[in-house]
C-alpha cells in the first residue's frame, strides 16, 4: 500500500497510513471514499491534491517540516499534469492496494 516515485529532488516513499488518511478527511472534509471518487473524476482542488501528497509523504516516513518543504517546492506553482499523477498513485496504492512501483 505503499507508492514509491521520483519526486522533485529524490525518490521518496508515500503512504496513506490510518492516521494520515484521518488527517486528510479532516483537512479536506471529505471520507476517504468521496476523496477517492472525486480524485477519479477530476473533481478535486488544488489544496486538497497537494494536501495528499504532503501527508503521503509523511505516511512514508518523511518528517512533516520536510514534507511541506518539498510540496512547497515541487507540488506548487508547477504544471498540473506533472502533479496529479503522483497524487492520484498515492491514493490509488492504498484504495487498491496494488505493488508498490517507481515511477520516473
Amino acid at each position: 500500500m505503499k507508492h514509491t516515485a521520483y519526486f522533485g529532488d529524490a525518490t521518496y516513499t508515500f503512504a496513506l497510513t490510518d492516521d494520515m488518511i484521518l488527517e486528510l478527511e479532516n483537512k479536506t472534509g471529505l471520507g476517504i471514499a468521496g476523496f477517492y471518487l472525486r480524485m477519479s473524476r477530476a473533481e478535486w482542488s488544488f489544496e486538497h491534491m497537494v494536501e495528499l501528497i504532503r501527508l503521503g509523504l509523511i505516511g512514508g516516513g518523511t518528517s512533516p517540516a520536510v514534507a511541506q518543504r518539498l510540496v512547497d517546492t515541487y507540488a506548487k506553482n508547477r504544471v498540473i499534469d506533472e502533479t496529479f499523477p503522483l497524487a492520484f498513485d498515492i491514493i490509488d496504492a492504498r484504495w487498491t492496494g496494488k505493488p508498490e512501483e517507481v515511477a520516473a
